[in-house]
């Protein structure tokens, strides 16, 4: 049986469609957000290449060595020389087709 995710961490694992390492986890406190999140980080220049108005770009903060990463909203009032690394909102891609028959 699996673990719900809380708000002191997520539920990270795979895709069963394309086996991409992720993170789910509600974000917010109010009006939450359910998000999967790509594990692989990204460079500030693919971020801008990524983010999109229905697919946000995420902080990946961990407190400390032994505390499970938390995602964090990216907004107006989040520090440009943050030192976690940031991450986008998963999409699926299919695995490619294979390119013989046999």
């Amino acid at each position: 049986m699996r673990a719900r995710a809380s708000r002191q961490g997520g539920d990270d694992s795979r895709r069963p469609a394309c086996s991409a390492a992720t993170l789910t986890q509600l974000v917010g406190t109010t009006a939450a957000l359910k998000i999967t999140a790509d594990l692989t980080p990204l460079p500030p220049e693919q971020q801008a290449a990524a983010r999109t108005p229905n697919r946000l770009i995420w902080c990946l903060y961990q407190a400390g060595p032994h505390t499970p990463p938390r995602l964090r909203w990216t907004g107006t009032h989040h520090p440009t020389t943050c030192p976690h690394p940031h991450v986008t909102e998963h999409q699926c891609q299919p695995p490619a087709e294979p390119s013989t028959l046999f």
